[in-house]
C-alpha cells in the first residue's frame, strides 16, 4: 500500500485578506463560503470526494479519534484522526503548531496530528501512535513527517514555560534569535518519536513565521490555516 502525503500552502484560493487566499479553517472569521470553495478545490486536487476528506475540532490536547468513513461534520473535540480506511483522509490545521502525519504502509493505518505547545506537551503524539498500534500498525515501519512550523529561533516563550515544556517533551527548549528562551517543538517531537522507534522520521524545515508563503498566528494575529493531509491510496 502506498501512503500519500499534501501539506497545502496560502496560495490559489478564494479567501481574501488577511486569510489570502487559500484558507483550509473554517474557525477563523473566514467567509464560509470562501473556506468550502477552498476545501472542495483541495479534495479536486487530491482527487479524492470531498467528503473523503477528514477535519477535526482542535482543542490543544491528547485526545485520539479512530474514523472508519466520512463525517457530515467535524469529528468533535480532538486533536488527532487516524484510520485504516483505503482512501479516507484525514487532514490538521495549523498556523504556527506543528501538523504531525504517521503512516505504516504494510498496516494501511494512517494519522493526522495537531501538536501546538500543550498537546506536544500533554502527549497527543505518543497518543496517536498508540491508537495506530491498536489497528495493527508496528513503530518500525511507522514513517512520520513532522511539517511546517514556528521554528525555535521565532518561538520565544517565558524561561518557565520553556522550562515546563522541556520536562514534559525533553528536547524542545532552544534560544530564540535574540538569545532569549525558546521552544522547538519539531525538535521535541523528533526525539519522543525516535524514542518510540519510528522506524523513518522526516521534517519540513520550513518556519512559518518566516516563510510568507505559509500562514502564521503569531506573524498575523488573524489568519488562515493551512492543512496536512494523509491517506492510503486506495489504487
Amino acid at each position: 500500500m502506498r501512503i500519500r502525503r499534501v501539506i497545502t500552502t496560502r496560495e490559489g484560493g478564494r479567501s481574501r485578506p488577511p486569510f489570502g487566499s487559500f484558507n483550509l479553517g473554517d474557525h477563523v472569521g473566514d467567509d464560509p463560503a470562501a473556506v468550502a470553495a477552498n476545501r472542495g478545490r483541495l479534495a479536486t486536487e487530491l482527487g479524492l470526494d470531498e467528503r473523503k476528506v477528514v477535519w477535526m475540532e482542535q482543542v490543544h490536547g491528547r485526545t485520539i479519534t479512530v474514523v472508519t468513513g466520512p463525517l457530515d461534520t467535524p469529528a468533535e473535540a480532538t486533536d488527532g484522526l487516524v484510520t485504516a480506511e483505503a482512501g479516507l483522509a484525514v487532514a490538521v490545521l495549523v498556523a504556527d503548531c506543528v501538523p504531525v502525519l504517521l503512516g505504516d504502509p504494510e498496516a494501511g493505518v494512517v494519522a493526522a496530528v495537531h501538536a501546538g505547545r500543550v498537546g506536544a506537551r500533554v502527549g497527543v503524539v505518543p497518543a496517536a501512535l498508540a491508537a495506530m498500534m491498536e489497528l495493527g500498525a508496528e513503530p518500525g515501519r511507522v514513517q512520520a513527517l513532522l511539517g511546517p512550523s514556528i521554528c525555535g529561533e521565532c518561538y520565544e516563550v517565558p524561561q518557565a514555560m520553556a522550562a515546563d515544556v522541556e520536562q514534559h517533551l525533553p528536547g524542545s527548549v532552544a534560544r530564540s534569535r535574540r538569545g532569549t528562551p525558546s521552544l522547538d517543538l519539531r525538535a521535541g517531537l523528533w526525539q519522543q518519536l525516535a524514542d518510540a522507534g519510528i522506524g523513518k522520521i522526516g521534517v519540513d524545515p520550513r518556519c512559518t513565521v518566516e516563510d510568507h508563503t505559509l500562514f502564521s498566528y503569531r506573524r498575523q494575529g488573524q489568519t488562515g490555516r493551512i492543512a496536512a493531509v494523509t491517506w492510503v491510496d486506495a489504487a
